[in-house]
């Protein structure tokens, strides 16, 4: 999946930006109080995606 996409469905949900580091961003959730790393790659892989989505406490996008 295109990261921005992931990104925008992240946000959706109520995730913010909390960092920018040198190969993620750190996204973190405040309604669940859960902290995640997004890569910094064009495209995501699924598994990483629902991976992602499960430890921020957000449904994965591919439902």
């Amino acid at each position: 999946m295109k990261r921005t996409d992931f990104v925008r469905h992240l946000e959706a949900y109520g995730c913010v930006l909390l960092r920018e580091g040198a190969k993620h961003s750190v996204f973190y959730n405040r309604d669940a109080n859960r902290t995640s790393t997004v890569p910094r790659h064009r495209e995501i892989k699924n598994p990483t995606a629902i991976k992602i989505c499960k430890q921020l406490g957000v449904p994965h996008p591919l439902r």
